[in-house]
């Protein structure tokens, strides 16, 4: 992957909220923070891939209010292009974060201005891909206009010369491989977390659901496993790399930042097996932040961080809730 990466995807304003443990309506309770911070998975990568040195162009819209000025700046801080940005007459996309004192976290979301994306054709114009090698999209499943589409996008930006990555979120509507099926041999690294492949597949085990994903067209399938590091299906290989071992404070934006980073190994010519022992890093650091991206150090400062930090001891491959079943090779 020599050139740039074109991003699009959701573009949010995230409100955290921490630590909320046990909220009981009709009460008021006192919390530690309240604060506001870019989010969405276009939003969020996009930002990772410039921090971590990749020349990024992010696809998206917000609306035409503070929240969406607020996006814009994040993102021109770092040096991601925001020239194809477009501005809405509904509200930024918005998310309240409720996050527990374990890191965990419940999304309360607001469409807004993510529903009008991609409600006209896009074209991937030669102004648009000058200097970009790669297509990455975010959220598909939350942009509801681009469901009606997603075969025509990934499929026309193959035929610009694009290599291909998607990163599916939760979809909130339970269609899932009704409207992922058509577009998977499009795609060239499919990145999903444990719950994502399961609701995908009906798979307990990563391999499970890269195996059912690959009979569908699927080429590269990454699964994230959160606290058990992530399992990659690459060509004929199939490995589970480590979770770094650190305190967590939030994983938000933690799959963003590890499909970013992922992608910006390759970018610098690491190998898979190199992209995700890095991309793990990277969603370690970030999960030691609140906020979606607050974690990200530039890449030369990643490596460093890694030489000292330890890994968590692999567990089984197993999706969260399931049942046990037969394990990717190791690391």
């Amino acid at each position: 992957m020599k050139g740039g990466v074109l991003c699009s995807g959701n573009l949010v304003l995230d409100i955290l909220v921490r630590p909320v443990d046990r909220p009981v309506w009709g009460t008021t309770s006192r919390v530690e923070s309240i604060s506001q911070h870019l989010g969405g998975n276009g939003g969020n990568t996009s930002y990772a891939l410039a921090k971590l040195g990749v020349p990024v162009r992010t696809l998206g819209m917000v609306g035409r209010d503070a929240f969406g000025d607020t996006i814009l700046e994040a993102l021109r801080a770092v040096g991601a292009g925001t020239s194809y940005i477009r501005r809405s007459s509904a509200p930024t996309a918005t998310t309240v974060g409720l996050v527990d004192s374990r890191g965990n976290r419940m999304f309360l979301h607001q469409l807004g201005s993510s529903e009008e994306m991609f409600s006209e054709p896009f074209e991937f114009s030669t102004a648009v891909c000058e200097g970009m090698s790669h297509y990455h999209l975010g959220s598909p499943f939350g942009l509801p206009k681009l469901r009606e589409r997603l075969p025509d996008v990934l499929s026309s930006a193959r035929r610009a010369g694009l290599t291909t990555s998607l990163d599916t979120m939760w979809d909130a509507l339970g269609r899932w491989i009704q409207d992922l099926a058509c577009c998977l041999r499009y795609i060239g690294i499919l990145f999903l977390n444990e719950d994502e492949a399961r609701a995908l597949t009906g798979a307990d085990t990563a391999a499970g659901a890269a195996r059912r994903l690959r009979e569908l067209g699927a080429h590269d399938v990454v699964v994230k496993l959160g606290g058990n590091g992530c399992a990659a299906f690459h060509g004929g290989e199939c490995f589970q790399c480590p979770a770094y071992d650190v305190e967590v404070v939030d994983t938000t934006g933690a799959g963003d930042c590890f499909a970013g980073a992922f992608l910006a190994a390759l970018h610098r010519g690491y190998s898979y097996r190199g992209a995700s022992r890095f991309a793990c890093a990277a969603a370690a650091l970030n999960v030691g932040k609140l906020g979606g991206v607050e974690g990200i150090l530039p890449f030369d400062e990643t490596l460093a961080w890694m030489t000292a930090a330890t890994t968590r001891p692999l567990q089984p491959d197993r999706l969260q809730h399931g049942n046990a079943g037969v394990a990717a090779s190791p690391e």
